[in-house]
């Protein structure tokens, strides 16, 4: 439902501020797993043709252009409207930020004094329930907070505690790790064709191995150096493969894109 009304405050679960793609990601992912009611949920759009879209979508929750006071508050909002947002807040209760580069530090400087702030990083997949987010807590976040934190991140992905300073790191490696698995995607695709397939079928092969691998590799029962050696035999088709990987130092690659990542998003946290 949409609500204009100045003074509303609904008996609410949570604040999203940002109905952008990862704040409805987490709104969808909180109701199929039974973290709240839809009308629990409190939806702050700045757009109103976007307003309207999120109260078709979920039609219980209540829509509006203005925060509600007194409420959890999950910022799903760009880096650069993050901080002018928060510092509009009233008594927020908790407040997580999934703005990138944008610290602890300045979140606490903006909201009432003893306000729990936990920053994340999440990544895209947390758009289709298979996210993988990192929450560091500020000085005012208790372990009830973070527990919190980590019950609500759940219903999209995994979650993982580090300390912030870490969070540079996730960064470049959860955080940009998307991209570097679509492009492995492109290259295996674009190979297929190289040796013969139409460009459908090696997409759709190239797609669902690297599903596969992925599945098998949360299942958690081996390493990935187990499992890339159980595909390997001596002298056959895979070592082959590997060996051409490895002679292009495959590893080393991706590790200076993780590094470069990491460096990347320190440099934008001191701007």
């Amino acid at each position: 439902m949409t609500d204009t009304a100045a003074d509303a405050s609904p008996a609410a679960t949570l604040q999203v501020i940002g109905g952008g793609k990862m704040g409805l990601a987490l709104v969808g992912g909180l109701l199929a797993s039974g973290w709240a009611e839809e009308s629990a949920i409190v939806v702050v759009e700045a757009l109103e043709s976007q307003r309207a879209a999120i109260a078709e979508q979920f039609p219980a929750a209540v829509v509006r252009e203005q925060p509600v006071a007194g409420v959890d508050t999950l910022l799903a909002l760009k880096p650069w409207l993050t901080v002018e947002v928060a510092a509009t807040l009233e008594a927020p209760g908790r407040v997580m930020s999934v703005a990138a580069g944008v610290t602890i530090a300045a979140l606490e400087a903006v909201l009432p004094a003893g306000t729990p702030v936990i920053r994340v990083m999440p990544n895209t997949p947390a758009l289709v329930g298979a996210g993988a987010s990192a929450i560091a807590g500020g000085h005012s976040a208790s372990s009830a907070d973070i527990e919190w934190a980590t019950g609500l991140l759940s219903s999209v992905g995994v979650v993982e505690v580090v300390s912030e300073k870490q969070l540079d790191a996730v960064t470049g490696l959860s955080g940009s790790g998307p991209a570097y698995v679509f492009l492995v995607a492109e290259a295996l695709t674009d190979a297929g064709v190289r040796v013969g397939l139409t460009r459908a079928t090696a997409e759709r092969l190239a797609n669902q191995t690297i599903l596969g691998a992925g599945a098998m590799l949360a299942a958690g029962d081996e390493s990935a150096a187990e499992l890339r050696a159980g595909v390997t035999t001596p002298g056959g088709t895979t070592a082959a493969g590997l060996g051409e990987l490895e002679r292009h130092a495959l590893r080393a690659a991706f590790q200076d894109a993780v590094i470069a990542a990491t460096t990347r998003s320190e440099e934008l946290g001191r701007s």
